[in-house]
């Protein structure tokens, strides 16, 4: 097979870590998947605030992202790139998209850092701006996923600025219609149990 239909394309899902996943880099992670394809997947953790305000790297969109108005930790890789995502209300696909925006999925969809911020001013919902991203080579989330170390859901645009970061993997998972909705209850140290 030469090349993934959009049917298994995971672009514009949540990855949620499983309690069972090791990497401390993604310990109750939330991860957008920003692009999923044959040449590998690329993200970003939604629930990684840093101290680092986005005004002390990126002045002139600092006004324009929600609360807390931090930079996060997109991930491992590339930690001094910035990526923005940012949610426009009424995006959907059959609309033009506005300059400076690129559609992901849905109403989600990538910022140019490099424009004028006034250019998406009026259109944006909510944007967050995120330090390095989350990378896999070819095949090696497959592997991860059949190794079960994520949970594969829906993303609603509201995962992207959630004003509760740190509580983003419990809302995520309790809000599924399955046993998913009962991980949520996992212990931080089931140790102590």
């Amino acid at each position: 097979m030469s090349g993934m239909t959009e049917v298994s394309s995971l672009t514009g899902r949540l990855l949620v870590a499983t309690p069972a996943l090791a990497d401390p880099n993604f310990d109750r992670a939330v991860v957008l998947l920003l692009d999923h394809d044959e040449e590998g997947s690329l993200g970003v953790v939604l629930n990684r605030p840093t101290p680092v305000d986005v005004g002390d790297i990126l002045e002139g969109w600092a006004d324009l992202t929600g609360e807390p108005g931090v930079v996060f930790q997109g991930g491992p890789v590339s930690l001094d790139s910035a990526l923005g995502v940012a949610v426009v209300p009424g995006g959907a696909a059959g609309e033009t998209a506005p300059l400076g925006w690129r559609r992901v999925h849905g109403a989600i969809g990538l910022v140019d850092l490099e424009a004028p911020p006034e250019l998406l001013a009026s259109v944006l919902g909510s944007l967050r701006i995120f330090a390095g991203y989350a990378g896999w080579g070819p095949g090696q989330l497959e592997d991860e996923l059949v190794d079960g170390a994520w949970y594969v859901v829906e993303s609603e645009p509201g995962d992207v600025s959630s004003p509760s970061p740190e509580r983003l993997w419990r809302e995520v998972l309790r809000r599924q219609r399955n046993e998913l909705a009962m991980v949520a209850t996992y212990p931080d140290d089931p140790s102590l149990n």
